[in-house]
């Protein structure tokens, strides 16, 4: 059957549902003197700009005038953009996170600037701002379709200050116009701004968004139009050195040592919208840690990207193929190799290039070539890894892309096989996004290439989806050859077919405690091509598929609860273990297991003082029964501390012979801010499964404009016996030097 599906035309990537017309816009005046950013709109000159108001809410309605009044103006000369802001709200007690910078917004007061300036309906920058005047900055890529577009860890100059007044506050931004990229000449950007008012429990944003669709979807945006053509920017050379002492033991094997590191990054801006990024010896120390995560699955779970280096314009290198199953490049894969023993080890980057960004309205590029070490002890080879990319927006907000990825090793080593000397992949993908949003989908085909690798190297597949106030449904089919492989890719499995669909039904009652109810079926059914043994009077080739019910409730208090039935089955090629107990049996391979679990959560209101999650799970698993409780919490002590713990507990019965388990983890977390420059967080992570108690401890002292000074300390202990694993301490320094 999927066989049959995945050869169908997909004439639906042609249509597109007619959006409606930005008619919200205003206009920037252009001046000849700057402001005095003080947070206080009293210049005369502000009296002259006019205003993007008439903001309306998103939550809880989506139908009338914002409550509580907002009002942006804008100014600009050659080289800043100046904003004024105005927030009104029904009190002072403002709903603060924390004063650290790049704050999540979701949980306090604040307004967010979003600014598409190719005018694309794809890519965006967003600047933010809270009645403290902390701030932040992310990049949106794919149109702002999913959280995956919403990159944080992007960072750029700028600069904003806040007055606080009875029942409101000011903002005054200045932004240089080197912080953007733009075509030279330009006469209008795409506007939209949102803001959260925790006091009102009100979202309210400028251009009218339905509650359907992500609060920054770029679909639904205004014009912001100069009063003259915009210049050419002129970026200037940035030149980012760093200088780290680490010193550092293995307890494992009694190995101490200290060493200095330097090295650095130059962004070489090249015309108005393409920049041009370079790494020598880079250190990503000053990382936070990645979360532990139980997995009880028999699969790879792909975590975030951090390293700032990997970030700007990620979308244009990360966005191919299927991001679950047959996503052909995963920034993570550089810079990480195994061992010897298969254990999972830094390798060192020596340095390298990207070059990125707007060709002009309509063409995007893409190109990066990175060096990684060799470790001949750990049998590590030295490769090139590189990638190029073109993209060509069609239609309103839909694009064509072309990638080519190549890792190779160019020196001859024993260890090395010779059908691993390089691994290359070519694919094209087709994203779609209608110019309102309701149709979204994707098109790719790849191809791998090999030495010895000549067929069954396919990865191809679609997704389409319409989405809509009442009813949302989306199809997605994947399809994986054996021999395809991408060396710089994350694909979990291969030799499969996969179908998933979703159908759901959002009712949006008239009640003064219930915002909607989301009613969804969710079904999976994955087909391995190389299984030919009839399971249970199933297919022959079904060796997975997962078919789900949930009901979930959104209050207009902004909390949520949710209740589903899942009905699994898994068919193991392989002896697999959950449990991951020491000398435990394994459970047996070419077998089918069923599995039916009834999991509940709930949400509680975010910007509360104290906040919480909680997800729990019971049925049966694999031959025995589970219970699974997972959840967060947060204690706000407002506006510098924050202390918040995540815990996950599964209690794992099975019959004999195999291994019954309560594998558990818990992870305190503090952030401390002791101002808007000076950060410290100290996390703890403890898993009984690994045995393992790991503390990271991070200082920060942001001393100038991304400019800082880090003291970072990590230690691990093996907790059967309570002895440490590993230790390091590491005082780095990072400076921004524009030239």
């Amino acid at each position: 059957m999927i066989r049959k599906i995945l050869v169908l035309p997909f004439l639906f990537f042609v249509l597109l549902s007619l959006g409606q017309d930005a008619t919200k816009s205003f206009t920037v005046k252009l001046i000849s003197d700057g402001i005095t950013l003080d947070g206080n709109l009293d210049e005369p000159v502000w009296g002259t700009a006019e205003s993007a108001n008439e903001f309306q809410q998103y939550f809880p309605s989506d139908s009338i005038l914002a409550k509580q009044k907002t009002d942006i103006k804008m100014l600009y000369d050659k080289t800043n953009l100046y904003i004024g802001i105005t927030v009104n709200s029904i009190g002072d007690n403002w709903v603060i996170s924390s004063l650290r910078r790049d704050f999540r917004a979701g949980s306090s007061d604040n307004i967010s600037l979003l600014f598409d300036t190719f005018n694309d309906g794809t890519n965006a920058f967003l600047f933010g701002i809270n009645p403290y005047g902390v701030r932040r900055e992310a990049l949106i890529s794919g149109g702002g379709q999913n959280l995956r577009g919403f990159t944080t860890s992007w960072d750029v100059k700028w600069k904003g200050e806040t007055k606080l007044h009875k029942n409101s506050y000011t903002a005054e931004i200045v932004i240089p116009l080197t912080s953007f990229k733009f075509k030279e000449g330009e006469t209008k950007w795409r506007f939209q701004s949102y803001q959260f008012d925790q006091q009102s429990n009100e979202r309210s944003v400028w251009y009218p968004v339905p509650q359907n669709q992500l609060i920054f979807s770029l679909a639904f945006m205004g014009d912001m139009v100069f009063e003259k053509p915009l210049g050419k920017s002129r970026t200037p050379l940035a030149i980012i050195p760093y200088v780290n002492t680490i010193a550092e033991k293995d307890f494992v094997s009694d190995n101490s040592n200290t060493n200095i590191n330097l090295g650095g990054d130059a962004k070489v801006a090249i015309g108005n919208g393409m920049n041009l990024d370079i790494t020598i010896n880079p250190d990503f120390s000053n990382v936070e840690v990645d979360n532990l995560v139980t997995n009880l699955t028999r699969f790879e779970i792909s975590l975030p990207e951090r390293r700032q280096f990997f970030v700007d314009n990620s979308d244009l290198f990360s966005n191919f193929g299927g991001s679950r199953d047959a996503n052909p490049f995963f920034s993570r894969r550089i810079g990480i190799a195994n061992d010897t023993t298969g254990n999972s080890i830094e390798n060192r980057i020596l340095g390298g290039f990207r070059l990125s960004g707007k060709l002009d309205e309509n063409w995007r590029l893409g190109l990066f070539s990175i060096q990684t070490d060799e470790d001949v002890d750990n049998e590590i080879a030295s490769n090139n890894n590189s990638m190029f990319v073109i993209q060509r927006k069609v239609f309103a907000r839909s694009n064509i892309n072309a990638f080519f990825i190549n890792r190779q090793t160019f020196k001859e080593y024993d260890f090395i096989a010779p059908e691993d000397e390089y691994n290359r992949v070519f694919g094209i993908d087709y994203n779609l996004a209608s110019k309102d949003n309701k149709w979204i989908g994707k098109f790719y085909m790849h191809k791998s290439f090999q030495p010895d690798n000549t067929k069954d190297n396919f990865s191809f597949g679609a997704f389409s989806g319409r989405f809509s106030r009442n009813f949302n449904a989306f199809i997605d089919l994947v399809n994986i050859d054996a021999n395809f492989n991408s060396d710089l890719g994350f694909i979990r499995r291969k030799n499969i077919r996969k179908a998933a669909s979703s159908l759901e039904w959002v009712i949006w009652p008239q009640s003064k405690t219930l915002n909607n109810i989301s009613l969804e079926a969710f079904s999976v059914v994955t087909q391995s091509k190389g299984l030919n043994t009839f399971i249970d009077g199933l297919n022959d080739s079904t060796s997975d598929f997962n078919h789900s019910l949930s009901i979930e409730s959104e209050f207009k208090n902004q909390s949520q609860l949710g209740l589903g039935l899942v009905n699994n089955f898994i068919y193991l090629t392989n002896e697999f273990d959950p449990t991951g107990v020491d000398g435990s049996v394994p459970l047996p391979a070419n077998k089918g297991y069923h599995t039916n679990v009834v999991n509940a959560s709930y949400r509680s209101n975010r910007a509360r003082v104290f906040s919480y999650s909680v997800e729990a799970q019971k049925g049966r698993f694999f031959e025995g029964d589970i219970f699974s409780l997972t959840g967060n919490t947060s204690l706000r002590i407002q506006p510098k501390t924050i202390i918040s713990m995540r815990f996950n507990y599964n209690n794992i019965k099975m019959p004999q012979p195999f291994a019954s388990a309560k594998i558990w983890f818990v992870s305190p977390r503090i952030d401390y801010t002791l101002n808007k420059s000076l950060f410290w967080t100290t996390l703890f992570q403890y898993s009984n499964n690994q045995d393992r108690l790991g503390i990271n401890s991070r200082l920060q002292w942001r001393f100038a404009p991304l400019s800082d000074l880090f003291l970072v300390y990590n230690d691990n202990y093996i907790v059967n016996g309570f002895s440490p694993q590993f230790r390091s301490i590491n005082l780095k320094l990072t400076y921004w030097l524009n030239i």
